[in-house]
């Protein structure tokens, strides 16, 4: 734990370290704009289709659809969160 928490301080102290031109570049505000995107959409797919090491599409992944397709009719997050809560709820009492 000790190590990892000196990684993180390291890698932070890395990130303040940088010079104010190379954050300036336009490829790296791109980049700094697009990668939370890309981690975001890793995390929700590796959490939402896995078990394990094995893929198993399950009552998450129907959850999943619905708080993707209550997010694109621009509903609230919370409305999004909780259509998303019951329905995995619901397809797993049902199951």
């Amino acid at each position: 734990m000790l190590v990892g928490s000196a990684a993180c301080y390291g890698l932070k102290l890395v990130g303040l370290s940088v010079p104010e031109r190379v954050l300036a570049d336009r490829r790296v505000q791109r980049v700094a704009g697009l990668l939370p995107v890309a981690l975001l959409a890793a995390l929700i797919g590796l959490q939402g289709l896995t078990t394990g090491d094995r893929i198993v599409p399950d009552a998450r992944l129907v959850g999943l659809a619905v708080a993707v397709v209550a997010q694109w009719r621009r509903a609230p997050f919370l409305v999004v969160v909780a259509s998303a809560c019951a329905t995995t709820a619901l397809v797993r009492v049902l199951a």
